[in-house]
């Protein structure tokens, strides 16, 4: 299977557009219409409904992304063992959701590199679905997240509690009054939703719903409002008073964890690479304000 036909029916799925694809391969629209009509014939099934300026991928073309992916992913990582098994190395894959990339891991990527000697690393933000499917494919070595998948023979390790606070640019603002300001919901997973619809249906129905805590923030600096957000994000601008906690707002606290297949050839280097996490996250996320 030559691996240009997935990755162009990949994009087509993502533009529903042949010409935006055709761009963003640096193709010509006939090049790209002749590799879909290639896949097609391979599989035997129509993988897009051809409507005008709406395409739109058949039941096969929609069965089809999953395994395109997952192929594609199990190729790169095919490609990246033998070099890396050339040089006498190994790699470990790295995934977790925006926030927690943003929020907490960006600054811990650095010791974990220098930590794991001879190690490469890929790292990636997924979505929690997309990181179960690669973890169940093997082709994820740990998986980050706040709700961690519930699968058998799975080990999942606690690497720090994270504490948000409701923040807004207003000094002396109370809960009662977020009511006349806007309202930003960042996305904090299952546990936060449920804590969030029971303790405050006092604010207002969001101006920005958003799964990226800098975007909320930005939001925040330059049209004002409120969000939940990490306090250790948010701690340097409470101190020059750019940004201020709600009065009366408790703060809401979600756990990390990662999450690993207990049987792995590299099952060493991923307990070490925890135990980094672990450690940074530890140190550098203790609280901040009271």
């Amino acid at each position: 299977m030559d691996t240009d036909l997935l990755k162009t029916f990949l994009e087509v799925s993502r533009t529903r557009h042949f010409g935006k694809a055709a761009e963003n391969l640096y193709l010509t629209r006939s090049a790209v219409s002749f590799r879909v009509k290639q896949l097609e014939g391979i599989l035997g099934v129509e993988l897009f409904e051809r409507l005008r300026n709406n395409i739109q991928p058949t039941p096969a073309g929609e069965r089809m992304l999953g395994h395109a992916e997952a192929v594609l992913n199990a190729w790169e990582r095919a490609k990246q063992d033998i070099i890396l098994n050339q040089k006498h190395s190994t790699q470990l894959t790295v995934s977790a959701g925006h926030n927690i990339w943003d929020a907490y891991l960006q600054p811990y990527l650095q010791p974990l590199h220098l930590g794991l000697d001879g190690v490469s690393l890929r790292t990636d933000v997924l979505s929690g679905s997309v990181m179960t499917r690669q973890l169940i494919e093997r082709s994820l070595d740990i998986a980050i997240s706040f709700d961690p998948p519930k699968l058998d023979e799975l080990e999942l390790v606690k690497l720090t509690q994270i504490k948000l606070v409701l923040v807004a640019k207003q000094h002396n603002l109370s809960l009662a009054q977020t009511s006349s300001i806007p309202y930003i919901k960042v996305d904090w997973g299952t546990a936060f939703n449920i804590t969030h619809a029971q303790e405050y249906t006092m604010l207002p129905m969001p101006v920005l719903h958003t799964s990226s805590a800098r975007m909320a923030l930005d939001f925040i600096l330059n049209n004002g409002g409120c969000a939940f957000l990490p306090e250790v994000l948010v701690q340097p601008y409470l101190t020059n008073k750019a940004l201020f906690v709600v009065e009366g707002a408790s703060s809401i606290t979600r756990n990390v964890y990662a999450a690993y297949w207990a049987e792995n050839e590299r099952q060493s280097y991923i307990e070490q690479a925890i135990d980094i996490l672990s450690n940074e996250l530890t140190i550098k996320n203790k609280p901040l304000v009271d």
